[in-house]
Formats: structure tokens, C-alpha cells, sequence
């Protein structure tokens, strides 16, 4: 999997919680994969339930796979510098397993998306109190 620390205001769906992060870099434009407790979703296309995703058989998630691999949504170039450019984001609801989490992300890695983001809200950060 590929660490990120950046962060970029997506919209918030009803029914997603996502977790805080206090980094301050924004990414470019990317390909938002949604999870909420019961759907995973890619540009709001339903692709999958939550239910499906954790009675898989292997540690990817096939229909994901299949919606990230069209070609309207990578790059319009089909070289591989252009395919290690390709963004995702991933918006996913701090309640749900890990292991959901990390299969998405597998997922994304394994559809040439050189480049992965887990959304987060920025944490406030703390005043510096002057004596």
C-alpha cells in the first residue's frame, strides 16, 4: 500500500464519518472511491456492497477492479509514467474493519494507480496560549 499525507476537501456523503488528520498538502484532482458502512462506490457509482467485500474469496475486490480499469477514468495517455500519475482518493467511514479498507486500497493499487490518498478531516490545531 502507498502512504500519503495529503489531504484535499471532498465532499462528505450522508452516512460516512471519516477520520481527522492535522497534514496540510493538497493533492490534485483524482478518482474518489467512497465507502460507507453498507456500499462502495466509485464517482457515485454503486459497485459493491460492504457485505459482498468481506465474503470475497481473495484479498481484491473484482467489480472495483473492473470500474477503476475503464478507460474514461485514467489517464488519456497509456504509457506508464501516465499510469504511476493516476490518482484515487478514498473516502471511507472510520467505523468500518480494516480489513474493508485495506482490500479497496489493494484494489486501487492493483488497477496501475501509482498514487493513493486516504481522505481525512483536518484536525484544529491546538492555540498557542501566550502567558
Amino acid at each position: 500500500l502507498i502512504y500519503s499525507v495529503e489531504v484535499e476537501p471532498v465532499q462528505n456523503s450522508k452516512g460516512i464519518e471519516i477520520p481527522q488528520s492535522s497534514a496540510e498538502v493538497k493533492p490534485q484532482h483524482s478518482v474518489v472511491v467512497m465507502i460507507t458502512r453498507e456500499h462502495l462506490f466509485v464517482q457515485g457509482e454503486p459497485v459493491a456492497t460492504i457485505a459482498e467485500v468481506q465474503a470475497m474469496p481473495t484479498a481484491l475486490v473484482e467489480p472495483l477492479r473492473e470500474v477503476l480499469e475503464r478507460p474514461m477514468l485514467g489517464s488519456e495517455m497509456n504509457d506508464e509514467s501516465a499510469m504511476a500519475d493516476r490518482e484515487v482518493t478514498v473516502i471511507a467511514d472510520k467505523s468500518l474493519p480494516f480489513d474493508v479498507v485495506r482490500r479497496v486500497m489493494a484494489t486501487c493499487t492493483s488497477s496501475a494507480y501509482g498514487k493513493i490518498s486516504l481522505a481525512v478531516l483536518q484536525k484544529e490545531k491546538a492555540a498557542d496560549v501566550a502567558s
